[in-house]
């Protein structure tokens, strides 16, 4: 059955005539969930609407559970739906199930649905769905969401007025390498992001691990420091942000490594911020969803930049974006290719248009030809958002010949068959490989020796600070969270092999040594979902959790501790924003609609060192042929048939 096709049988008269049978047999079937279900008869209790606008505003609910901005209808497959029913329903239910064409005429006809021709970003109405030129069906709020987030980010991608351009040439000679000097060719994508985040109010800096981020935001900050400092301004404040609370932290401390070293007067050093925070606790939100800071109420900063935008979800990207005083400048920088949020969206990659980032506008090229001496191809008449974004692709932290880089080169270009070559290749000094289950008989001893060395040194180790340090060295990764290759099951198996080694002893629930991850936020403690912390002994003898804060270790009573797990294992979603030394992979037997090119390249790219995939070779080849499509309209309302 196709996509626009009702199911076999169905009558024309018939088809659609009452979709809340349907409704109820895909909730039975856990294809929709409570919510959607409850939902769907809210919509169509009001004003007795026609059962269909109950389906599609099911469907659209469905939609942002899976990570979705929106349903596109005009990819709506019913037979896929249809599939899931077990066979009595199939057939009981074969004619209801109504063509798209009817779907759609239902929801156009309705006064609950605003059909608008310019896509949500031109949304008015208060209705409980939007539905687009293009099909696709929203709940009212993302589409607000939407169309909010893409016109304040248009608005903002505008020329900056208060930049001293000779003395801006001049710090980027200094901080990035002379004009035309040796260092120039390496410098250039990085001397073109400072010009970009210092001549404009938003700029969107991409890159892969090891291409030098944090390092040239650092530089990018000094320089509008200096700036203002030349004017006998205050200080700019400055607010660095992230996802989560570890990302945050680790933001801070790369930022202030990165600033030791720069050739910036101390007053410049001095007025970058060696705090970072979460979006969240910037915003004031709390356990009631409420945030402080709103268009009503700004955050104070003149700069915010914000790390790991790929983990962050549109609605909070959207509450960000419109608490943001017009006049500060926004800096977004994080990896395009990797997870999106958990929530809903895949908001960096909608913002990074490629086609757009390999053109400039001619007034911008003239301005970086001044500035940095280099020649970009500017054809556009105005300035824009194309002038906002930069990509850097030169990644530092491997060699060229690496097996991780190359591995992540493959997985990113859709190249299955040069990712299993690279690690199925031979060599003593290979940093990637691949083991199967089944198979090779050795794949799970292997899983065990590697997990077992890679955590003896942190069990070993008796000083906490120490102890913490090393836990980072070593993680397995995991693509689901249960079943025989999920986390819960790999964490059980990490603490049978440790105590066959002698190295644990976890017959209680908190033991020594134990790590933990924290799965929810608590302000009142000051820990946050994904706060790694381990099970110690005090002086007298009682356990505590140790954790590393921005001011030194905290030792914490177990029950003290918000929702928390073991985290010998965890799944790559919550390793996003970390770096290890090495990591073990752990893929499901079989093929998964979980398993993407975005989810492999994620989780090859937290190790630094060696990567060792345990996968039989068919599901590592279905994830690298296979993307996540997340439906949305903000690529199309930013950048338009660009």
């Amino acid at each position: 059955m196709s996509a626009s096709s009702s199911a076999p049988g169905a009558s024309p008269t018939r088809a659609g005539a009452s979709a809340l049978p349907l409704i109820d047999a895909l909730a039975r079937a856990g294809v929709l969930s409570s919510l959607d279900r409850h939902l769907a008869y809210a919509v169509f209790a009001l004003d007795a609407a026609d059962p269909l606008l109950a389906l599609g505003a099911a469907l659209a609910s469905r939609a942002v559970q899976l990570g979705h901005v929106c349903v596109d209808l005009s990819r709506l497959d019913f037979a896929e739906l249809a599939a899931r029913l077990d066979l009595a329903e199939q057939r009981t239910l074969d004619a209801e199930w109504p063509s798209r064409e009817r779907l759609l005429a239902a929801l156009r006809a309705s006064a609950l649905c605003a059909a608008v021709e310019a896509g949500p970003a031109s949304v008015e109405a208060p209705t409980p769905l939007v539905l687009d030129a293009r099909g696709r069906l929203y709940l009212q709020r993302y589409a607000r969401y939407e169309r909010t987030l893409a016109n304040v980010l248009r608005a903002r991608a505008r020329r900056a007025n208060d930049v001293d351009l000779p003395l801006l040439r001049m710090g980027i000679e200094r901080l990035f390498g002379a004009r035309g000097g040796p260092d120039a060719s390496k410098s250039n994508a990085h001397a073109l992001a400072a010009c970009v985040a210092a001549l404009h109010s938003l700029a969107v800096i991409c890159g892969g691990p090891g291409t030098g981020k944090t390092t040239t935001v650092v530089k990018i900050l000094a320089l509008l420091e200096e700036q203002a400092l030349a004017r006998g301004d205050r200080p700019l404040s400055v607010l660095l942000l992230a996802p989560t609370g570890k990302a945050a932290r680790r933001l801070a401390s790369s930022v202030q490594a990165g600033l030791g070293a720069l050739p910036v007067s101390e007053a410049v050093k001095a007025a970058i911020p060696n705090e970072a925070y979460t979006i969240h606790r910037a915003l004031g939100g709390g356990t009631s969803g409420r945030f402080r800071h709103d268009a009503g109420n700004p955050l104070p900063a003149d700069v915010v930049l914000v790390d790991e935008v790929s983990m962050v979800d549109l609605a909070l990207l959207y509450r960000l974006a419109v608490a943001i005083r017009p006049a500060a400048r926004l800096i977004l920088q994080g990896d395009k290719d990797q997870l999106a949020s958990v929530e809903a969206g895949a908001i960096l990659g909608d913002i990074y248009e490629p086609h757009a980032a390999a053109e400039w506008s001619r007034e911008f090229a003239a301005e970086v030809r001044e500035l940095s001496g280099q020649d970009l191809p500017g054809d556009r008449a105005e300035r824009g958002l194309c002038d906002c974004l930069v990509n850097l692709d030169e990644s530092f932290r491997y060699r060229a010949d690496s097996g991780i880089g190359r591995l992540a080169r493959a997985i990113n270009t859709g190249d299955s068959a040069g990712a299993l070559a690279i690690l199925r290749g031979a060599g003593p000094g290979r940093d990637a490989a691949l083991f199967e289950p089944g198979t090779d008989t050795g794949s799970d001893a292997e899983l065990e020796r590697r997990s077992t060395e890679g955590y003896a040194p942190f069990i070993q180790s008796s000083d906490p600070k120490e102890k913490l340090a090393r836990l980072g060295a070593y993680r397995v990764l995991c693509a689901h969270r249960q079943g025989p290759r999920g986390v819960e099951q790999q964490n059980r198996n990490v603490e049978a092999w440790l105590g066959r080694a002698g190295l644990l002893d976890p017959l209680a629930a908190f033991y020594e040594n134990r790590p933990i991850i924290i799965t929810q936020n608590d302000y009142t403690l000051g820990l946050f979902n994904g706060d790694v912390g381990v099970v110690v002994r005090d002086e007298h003898g009682r356990l505590r959790v140790c954790f590393e804060g921005a001011e030194g270790l905290r030792f914490l009573a177990p029950g003290r501790l918000p929702p928390h797990e073991t985290v010998f294992a965890t799944t790559v979603h919550k390793s996003q924003g970390s770096e290890f030394d090495a990591v073990s992979i752990v893929l499901p037997d079989g093929v998964s609609a979980l398993v993407g090119r975005e989810l492999l390249y994620t989780a090859v790219t937290r190790a630094r060192e060696r990567v060792d995939v345990f996968a039989p070779a068919e599901v590592v080849r279905s994830a690298i042929t296979r993307t996540v499509q997340r439906p949305s309209g903000l690529r199309d309302a930013l950048w338009g048939s660009t």
